[in-house]
């Protein structure tokens, strides 16, 4: 699986109230340009063409459940799948974790995950992003 990365910017924005991690409508897009920690807001990001079945702006990932235990606090959400149709999609290397909700700052980022390497999804086939089920998209400690 691929290692979470936050950006700096996050803990800033989680101090200053701009994130509801249990409520907020979270989104994971596609991109084939390396993030850098000091990105920001989602037009920060070099998101890969909307096309034949990848979305701009990318896809929800639904809240699972959210709660802490020993002062760590653990983000659950669920996978998200992306399926190519009518042709293919990408590459894309990372997947990027924002927050669609908030209007200033305007999509906030979170964090994303490198895959190590390009990817392109060929029609009919499918990409699971795993957001971890057991130790949570992310944890906070």
């Amino acid at each position: 699986m691929a290692t979470f990365n936050k950006f700096n910017q996050f803990v800033e924005d989680l101090a200053k109230k701009v994130h509801n991690l249990n409520s907020d409508t979270l989104k994971v897009a596609l991109s084939n340009t390396a993030p850098i920690a000091t990105n920001a807001v989602f037009a920060d990001i070099t998101e890969i063409t909307a096309q034949n079945g990848y979305s701009a702006g990318g896809s929800a990932a639904t809240f699972a459940s959210g709660a802490q235990t020993s002062g760590t606090y653990k983000l659950v959400l669920n996978d998200v799948t992306f399926t190519a149709s009518s042709g293919s999609f990408g590459p894309f290397r990372y997947v990027v974790l924002y927050n669609s909700t908030p209007t200033s700052p305007l999509k906030p980022l979170i964090g994303y995950y490198d895959y190590g390497t390009g990817i392109t999804i060929t029609s009919g086939n499918s990409f699971t992003v795993d957001l971890d089920q057991v130790n949570g998209a992310l944890a906070l400690a």
